[in-house]
């Protein structure tokens, strides 16, 4: 049996369950928010062994046979509507966060990216880019810092040319607007404003000339790697990210030998089982490290270029590969 974990609308999910249920799988489809407003969790110990019990919407679901989880977009737990004291709801939230990381160690499963310790690692961009440097990507000079005084000295060694981006897309509200802080390349003026880096980390590094973006998507040992026109459109010119599907055309782009297996190796060194890595190819014809996000988007990817994605992540989580 194979379990998915994300919320109900993932429009993700629903691209990749008709392979699923192609290939024969028995699948269950549960998103933690509703734990333990709407849903039950019980962890049984005896000298039979461990009962592993999901009851959701009516029905008994035994989690004891999963093969294989797929930890999708799962939302957060949350207490019933009817827990209204801000100090109780907080507490049931992180009681069950901690029940449910257990709860998942128990299932003698294959994760697709991985259990979220792990996952939570593999999001860090300081990990990311000391493991790239040690598998021999190449990647630009950074800094990451909240230090002001380390802005002016980032801006002359990039000769004027640098960029500043967030340690984490994490999107925030102000006055009910929603917000997210894209990439951002650094103006002289912006020197006088430095004060404002002691607020939050934030990564400097030189503006690295573009032929094309790339987003290589990799399940497994499998990678499907898309060219991104990005320098076509004025919009996606600093950060893809801003889409310009009409200009900023996507295609597949053949990655050399060594480039791919260096892909597949990063995202085995930081424990997961898929990951979304974004490059740079410069006019030189140089490939840039610039991150990797180990359970990013790719729906779109298979839409506009026909790389088989889904059906390498079906493969996957049904066990028809024999890649880890």
């Amino acid at each position: 049996m194979l379990l998915i974990l994300s919320e109900p609308g993932d429009t993700t999910v629903r691209m990749v369950l008709p392979k699923l249920k192609a290939r024969g799988a028995e699948v269950v489809w549960w998103d933690p928010a509703q734990y333990p407003a709407a849903a039950h969790l019980t962890a049984g110990f005896a000298a039979g062994g461990t009962e592993l019990r999901l009851v959701t919407g009516g029905e008994v679901v035994d989690l004891g046979g999963t093969t294989a989880v797929w930890n999708r977009r799962p939302g957060q737990p949350a207490a019933a509507p009817s827990v209204t004291a801000g100090d109780l709801r907080e507490r049931v939230g992180e009681l069950s966060e901690w029940f449910l990381e257990g709860f998942w160690d128990l299932l003698d499963a294959r994760w697709l990216p991985a259990r979220h310790p792990v996952l939570r690692r593999a999001h860090n961009k300081l990990v990311h880019l000391a493991l790239a440097q040690e598998l021999g990507f190449v990647v630009p000079p950074t800094v990451v810092t909240n230090d002001p005084s380390e802005l002016a000295p980032a801006y002359e060694r990039a000769g004027g040319r640098l960029i500043a981006k967030p340690v984490e897309y994490a999107p925030f509200e102000i006055d009910g607007a929603r917000h997210t802080v894209y990439t951002t390349v650094v103006q002289r003026r912006d020197l006088a404003a430095r004060g404002r880096l002691a607020h939050e980390p934030t990564i400097l590094q030189p503006y690295v000339p573009k032929a094309v973006e790339l987003r290589v998507t990799v399940v497994g040992r499998q990678v499907f790697a898309a060219e991104i026109a990005s320098q076509d459109s004025p919009r996606t010119r600093d950060d893809w990210r801003h889409y310009d599907f009409d200009r900023a055309r996507h295609s597949v782009h053949h990655l050399p030998g060594d480039v791919a297996a260096r892909c597949a190796d990063l995202v085995a060194a930081l424990g997961v089982s898929f990951g979304a890595i974004d490059l740079i190819l410069t006019p030189d014809g140089e490939y840039v490290f610039l991150e990797i996000n180990p359970n990013g988007q790719w729906a779109w990817i298979e839409d506009l270029t026909g790389l088989p994605v889904g059906d390498a992540i079906a493969d996957w989580l049904t066990g028809e590969t024999d890649e880890p």
